[in-house]
């Protein structure tokens, strides 16, 4: 039988393998989104991001890049910002031209 200490010991060992995993994840993301935007001739995480600001001002929690395939082929980049009043946002750009595709509220 294991005591709590044993119990606590592992349970931190798990949390701290999986923080790092996570990490490690993140930051293959930003370099395969890089490396998308560039070969692909894409705005920047930071451009977009900029346009994604001035369509609904707050703050930005969380980044995708996403392929489009309807209505018409593309990438997306889209937008998840908090504003001042701790509402959720959901904001997409095209990641091609900077327009904003959508501007709606995140109920989920």
């Amino acid at each position: 039988m294991m005591t709590k200490s044993k119990a606590s010991i592992v349970t931190l060992s798990m949390l701290g393998v999986m923080a790092a995993m996570s990490a490690q994840a993140d930051d293959d993301d930003a370099a395969e989104v890089q490396a998308i935007s560039q070969a692909a001739g894409l705005l920047t995480v930071q451009e977009a991001s900029e346009k994604a600001l001035a369509a609904k001002p707050g703050t930005i929690v969380d980044t995708d890049l996403d392929q489009r395939r309807w209505p018409s082929a593309g990438w997306d980049y889209e937008f998840d910002i908090v504003d001042a009043q701790g509402q959720k946002w959901e904001v997409e750009i095209d990641a091609k031209t900077g327009e904003p595709r959508k501007v709606m509220r995140d109920y989920f």
